[in-house]
């Protein structure tokens, strides 16, 4: 497995949650998110993540055509 590259990372990562422990570290927050049936920030654009509203059915809701 590769080894993790946080800083490189955080040049796209758009968490805006501050305490967030596994900010930059992607296969933590995936893991993290999926266990409490989330998506990451990254799956949002701005106004979205905005709203710390991170479930998979408002992801629904955005992406919906």
């Amino acid at each position: 497995m590769k080894e993790c590259s946080q800083k490189k990372n955080m040049a796209s990562c758009n968490c805006t949650y501050e305490p967030c422990p596994r900010k930059g570290i992607c296969c933590e927050c995936l893991l993290y998110h999926r266990r409490m049936g989330e998506l990451p920030a990254c799956y949002f654009d701005a106004e979205a993540e905005a709203t710390f509203d991170r479930t998979i059915a408002h992801f629904v809701r955005l992406n919906r055509r």
